[in-house]
């Protein structure tokens, strides 16, 4: 049973009460500001003219023509090939960077011979210059406020020449870039999809009215086309160093002064004894089982991808474009993790609610998670086809809804996405019903919260509702594409930002605090404080530090301080994170008999990954305007993904499952921790030998090349090919994390074969069980 102290402990302590009521201010505020900055991004976005005109009133392309253009990008998924305002793969080009750069040539071309017939390069240098200025007035002073929109005659043969050049090329296999044919594109949208491209690459040098600077801050970083910093971004990256800073000495005081005092508050370790096991317990295996097959899938597509880089033609001397393109490998690569961390987090809050709740579960709690399990799993693998069959150009009509969304990390066909979101509420609810089994302790628990006297399961159960919700911002419009693709990126950064940086940190920092509250090493007070002021912080930084996304594309000029600003703070409780990891560390080391060694590894390697994936790898450095203005689209956001993703979310992932299986092995002999730890060491070298000989030379190569030569020199075939050597050198960190990987899957299955015997061999183990244990109950 549910002691009842824990039903409705005494609101004594006066530090939680404020920052309660802080958070709540925090929570309405940051969203408030948000929504606000929702409206200002509408009436911001670079507007689409009906049509683009040359000087004779030829029409060029029309607002019909770049609708179904936008509609083509995403059906081919060419955002997972290269990248548009640079978001998306950094395979192929920056789409808006290499037709600016064409555009530009082009233009200057066009400009040099009406001058005087002569080439461009034939010019003398006084004229050549003049040239050059021609041609930037020209693209700098097209007004796409305008109705129709009337191009200077060599701009208008510009856009024709390179408009055709792209659509072309679409549907034509370059096995030396490693691009496979666009096969969902029939002419038509090929031609459209190139409108488009062209479409997006002008607002990117076309001034907005009233100002010196693009619709895209200027961005990318192009002096052929004058695309130069603006002093907005000069100016916010001083004033956001300065405000991190002094925000790092307010934090640390605050976390000093009034929140780590000498923990004399009773203990309240709910978990710290092994209870049989619940019916819906003993099918939660199955979850983890999916984990690590799912994180195998993912190594083994990231493998491939991987060599793509060093050798475009062939793996190994196999053409395996032809069979998987390079944009269904990146799907499945990052889809792959987006789901095995979500099963995982999924799996373990429903092991751990019925042992929090006292061993006891609502009535058809196993034949609900069950459910969850199959329809997950549906979704999931219905995802992956749909996927192949869309970028494949089998399914045609339905892609939308069946197929690829063709939006990086967001791919799956709103069919999926819509039944990906059913299985997150039914989780919530789940959650729900596993820490309250009934109706007496739900009312308890609701009473308790509209009270505002919210302990850490509300939180907890919170946390789940929050993932849910935010995941349906990525579904808007909801039966149809966005005609502009600054607000389609806008949404989309609602799932990818704020799922990562606001609601995985939320559930992350209520999980952890609670594990740590739950094993008698810290106290529900302690446990309550850190968790309340750190997600404070989360949503400071996490909601309106979405805005460093959208920096450069195409939103309002206020995202670059908002952004900067905000996202800085994302800093800040990752390094309470490292803080009290080092805390937890020194309580293990006094606990010798302490039963949860290895899972606690894993989670103080997140809280180690978090502070330097995400912070020192991202929001302390990248996500300075100045530095991310030439940065972004470069290998050095690969290793702050990499290192953040894995490192933070996922080692935090799997330590909560190593959490779960000690705790179904109770006091049982047969577990053993050193699978599991050298697969822990496996990651974490992999990731190291990642950052040295991959993410670093090749992205600080391509940080030098962006400020010489500009950013469409740096994302070519001509640059990546100056750093083969270091391509290749990713191998050795693959290889040590391929082993981890494989060493984890057979720990994992070794640990779950008491829950899942099959044949004698099964049997056999299982008889070998005590009849004590949990696990064979």
């Amino acid at each position: 049973m549910v002691e009842a102290c824990r039903i409705d402990p005494p609101d004594s302590d006066p530090v939680s009460a404020v920052l309660k009521w802080v958070l709540l201010v925090v929570a309405i505020a940051t969203f408030g500001l948000l929504a606000w900055a929702t409206v200002m991004t509408y009436r911001a976005a670079p507007p689409q003219p009906e049509r683009l005109v040359s000087a004779s009133g030829a029409v060029l392309m029309t607002n019909a023509d770049i609708v179904a253009g936008k509609g083509g990008f995403q059906k081919a998924d060419l955002m997972d090939y290269g990248s548009l305002y640079g978001m998306g793969s950094y395979y192929g080009e920056d789409y808006t960077a290499s037709i600016l750069v064409r555009l530009g040539t082009a233009s200057r071309e066009a400009a040099a011979r009406a001058g005087g017939g002569s080439s461009f390069a034939a010019l003398p240098p006084d004229q050549q210059a003049a040239a050059t200025a021609t041609m930037q007035r020209a693209l700098q002073g097209i007004d796409l406020t305008r109705r129709d929109v009337i191009l200077s005659d060599p701009v208008a043969a510009a856009v024709l020449q390179v408009r055709n050049e792209v659509a072309g090329a679409l549907n034509i296999a370059d096995p030396a870039s490693g691009w496979t044919p666009a096969y969902s594109l029939t002419p038509t949208l090929a031609r459209q999809t190139a409108d488009f491209l062209v479409f997006s690459s002008l607002t990117t040098v076309a001034r907005r009215p009233g100002v010196t600077w693009s619709w895209t801050e200027n961005w990318p970083y192009e002096p052929l086309v004058g695309n130069t910093p603006t002093t907005n971004t000069f100016k916010w990256t001083w004033i956001s160093f300065c405000f991190t800073f002094f925000a790092f000495g307010l934090v640390l005081f605050i976390y000093e002064f009034f929140l780590s005092n000498p923990d004399d508050a009773p203990m309240d370790p709910v978990l710290s004894t092994f209870r049989p096991l619940t019916r819906s317990q003993k099918r939660i295996g199955k979850y983890f089982l999916v984990v690590a097959a799912l994180l195998l899938v993912q190594i083994g597509a990231g493998t491939i991808m991987a060599h793509s880089y060093y050798d475009r033609t062939s793996f190994y001397g196999y053409d395996v474009n032809k069979l998987f393109p390079f944009n269904f490998l990146r799907d499945v690569h990052i889809q792959a993790p987006i789901v095995w961390i979500g099963l995982s987090w999924i799996g373990t809050a429903l092991f751990l609610a019925p042992a929090i709740a006292g061993g006891r579960e609502a009535k058809g709690q196993h034949l609900l998670v069950d459910l969850l399990f199959w329809v997950t799993l549906f979704v999931v693998g219905g995802a992956l086809i749909g996927d192949y069959l869309g970028i494949m150009g089998v399914i045609d009509q339905n892609w939308f809804w069946f197929g690829n969304q063709g939006l990086s990390y967001i791919q799956l066909g709103r069919f999926w996405q819509i039944g990906f979101f059913i299985g997150l509420a039914l989780w919530s609810l789940l959650v729900m019903r596993a820490l309250w089994p009934t109706q007496a302790l739900w009312r308890t628990a609701a009473a308790q919260f509209w009270t505002g006297r919210i302990r850490m399961e509300h939180l907890i159960w919170a946390s789940t509702i929050n993932i849910a919700v935010l995941y349906v911002f990525g579904m808007i419009p909801l039966t149809g594409i966005e005609k502009s693709f600054t607000l389609t990126d806008f949404w989309r950064w609602w799932v990818v930002h704020l799922w990562v940086e606001q609601s995985f940190e939320f559930f992350a920092a209520c999980m952890t605090a609670y594990l740590l509250m739950s094993v008698g090493l810290v106290s529900r007070k302690l446990a309550e404080r850190a968790t309340y002021f750190e997600i404070i912080l989360i949503f400071l930084g996490g909601v309106i530090g979405t805005g460093h996304h959208l920096y450069w594309a195409g939103g309002p000029s206020m995202w670059v301080p908002m952004g900067s600003m905000f996202s800085f703070i994302e800093v800040l409780p990752l390094v309470l994170l490292i803080i009290e990891a080092i805390n937890h560390y020194r309580l293990i080391r006094a606990h010798q008999e302490f039963k949860y060694r290895l899972a606690y590894t894993y989670v103080i390697g997140a809280a180690f990954w978090n502070f330097v994936g995400a912070g020192v790898f991202g929001g302390g450095t990248l996500n300075a305007p100045l530095v991310n203005y030439y940065e972004h689209g470069t290998f050095l956001t690969l290793n702050h993904a990499h290192t953040a993703l894995f490192g933070a979310f996922g080692e935090l992932a799997i330590g909560l499952i190593y959490f779960c299986l000690r705790y179904i092995h109770a006091d049982h002999p047969r577990f053993s921790e050193k699978l599991g730890t050298a697969a822990f060491w496996f990651y974490n070298g992999g990731l190291v030998l990642w950052i040295v000989f991959n993410f670093f030379p090749i992205g600080w190569s391509q940080l030098d090349a962006v400020y010489e030569h500009g950013l469409a020199y740096a994302r070519s075939s001509t640059f990546y090919g100056t750093v083969r050597f270091w391509q290749w050198m990713r191998l050795p960190g693959d290889v040590l994390f391929a082993i981890g990987a494989v060493l984890m899957a057979v720990d994992f299955i070794m640990k779950l074969r008491p829950l899942y015997p099959m044949a004698l061999d099964g049997l056999i183990f299982r008889r070998a069980l005590p009849v004590s244990s949990p696990a064979a109950e």
